[in-house]
């Protein structure tokens, strides 16, 4: 049974603990994100021997700002050194550092249901699926310690369709609890939407593309964030307290200023005060 003391801790990338897994297994294309292409289990040009982004602290300026967004949850540490047990990538047979390349993608998916289930046992309203929610977290949990070979075989669709039914249902119950009528945007087309001091409180923006919206000032309290598209969302002044299931990636992703409000979860990106 997982310890929920020290789950959020165990639940952030620690790169000093992983073999640069995010930086190899992943694909990129040149754009404003990315300032080169690069195919899937091969490793960036900008990472070292030692597993170190070689530019790491000026991404930003190098044109690789779509590193910056980017969160394993805490899936390379555990691929690293427990899946394959502290092998570095780059003195194993070229079959295993390959192996390691295709589990990766699939512990990262496991490890992020792993942060929305933590965080829906901490929310007072869900105590009628607490239950629940502790038993899936617990099997989560023990699919991330499979072995390679059971975790490339693994349907996590299967999986998430499971998680995902629980979530709604936590959902359902932490906004129930905000008064007058909220607003219901799953999944809309909200792309540079303006939306400056809009009150969306206990909304449901799940999976909504809120790419480029203004957002200022807007109400978001305890809304329901997941799987939302933040990119350059403007956030400025917006309060998002008791806001949920939103990540830090997300928050990575979006626009924001010193009066801009977030939850407990997630830190204040630097990037948010340039130009503040």
């Amino acid at each position: 049974m997982r310890d929920t003391t020290t789950d959020r801790a165990e639940l952030r990338g620690d790169c000093e603990n992983c073999f640069g897994l995010c930086c190899v297994a992943l694909p990129f294309a040149r754009s404003a994100d990315f300032a080169v292409d690069k195919p899937a289990g091969k490793a960036c040009p900008n990472l070292g021997a030692d597993h170190r982004c070689g530019i790491h602290a000026r991404l930003r300026e190098s044109g690789f700002s779509g590193c910056t967004v980017y969160d394993c949850f805490g899936a390379g540490q555990k691929v690293s050194q427990v899946t394959f047990g502290g092998r570095d990538r780059n003195t194993v047979p070229r079959e295993e550092a390959r192996r390691m390349s295709e589990v990766f993608p699939v512990v990262r998916q496991l490890h992020e249901l792993l942060w929305y289930l933590t965080e829906a046992l901490a929310l007072p309203a869900a105590r009628p699926v607490r239950g629940e929610l502790r038993r899936l977290l617990d099997r989560t949990d023990a699919l991330t310690r499979l072995s390679p070979d059971e975790l490339t075989a693994l349907d996590v669709p299967a999986h998430r369709q499971d998680v995902n039914a629980l979530l709604l249902r936590t959902s359902e119950l932490v906004r129930a609890g905000v008064p007058g009528r909220r607003k219901d945007r799953r999944g809309a087309d909200l792309v540079g939407a303006r939306l400056k001091g809009a009150d969306l409180r206990g909304a449901n923006l799940r999976g909504a593309c809120l790419i480029a919206a203004d957002l200022t000032g807007a109400d978001l309290r305890r809304a329901d964030l997941i799987g939302a598209d933040l990119r350059d969302t403007d956030l400025t002044d917006a309060d998002l307290t008791g806001a949920f299931f939103l990540t830090q990636p997300q928050v990575n992703a979006a626009r924001g200023s010193a009066g801009t409000r977030l939850p407990e979860s997630v830190a204040r990106p630097a990037h948010w005060t340039a130009g503040r």
